[in-house]
């Protein structure tokens, strides 16, 4: 099921200035496009075959983006996703390595060399390899949340 063009409109402007700023942010920190940003970035990006997700930058982070791929891997729906505390991705023992992941992009915009364990909302396991995160900035430059994307993941079990 494609859960985008299930969500009120108010939700999809959110998606299009969101996925402006995803890109938009990937561009500005790394020199490259994640996606070509055209009219139908939001939709191509939520559809593409490549994780990716975002969170806010609230003192408990909640996630704030995950497309269709990051929802089928955490095994939700999209009002789940947008709900979830960031750090409900990894398991109780793995939530200071991902801290430590968290604090290196603030420190230094983006990383591309991320690999670690995540879990699903049903327990499942896997682990990613060479994912790129990174901050996502407003027109001043303020970092507003970080994101992450990454092509590759296999079953930790």
């Amino acid at each position: 099921m494609n859960d985008i063009v299930d969500l009120p409109s108010e939700k999809n402007s959110f998606l299009a200035a969101h996925v402006e700023l995803l890109l938009g942010s990937y561009r500005r920190l790394t020199g490259k496009d994640l996606i070509s940003p055209d009219s139908d970035a939001a939709q191509r990006l939520f559809e593409s075959p490549s994780f990716v997700a975002s969170h806010s930058t609230d003192a408990d982070p909640v996630l704030t983006y995950g497309n269709q791929t990051a929802l089928d891997l955490f095994e939700m729906s999209w009002g789940e996703f947008t709900s979830t505390p960031s750090r409900f991705t990894a398991e109780a023992p793995l939530r200071d390595e991902r801290q430590q992941l968290l604090e290196r992009v603030s420190k230094h915009g983006y990383i591309d060399d991320y690999s670690g364990i995540r879990i699903s909302k049903s327990g499942k396991r896997f682990h990613i390899k060479q994912a790129t995160v990174w901050n996502l900035l407003d027109d001043e430059g303020k970092v507003i949340g970080q994101a992450a994307t990454f092509d590759s993941w296999l079953p930790a079990d």
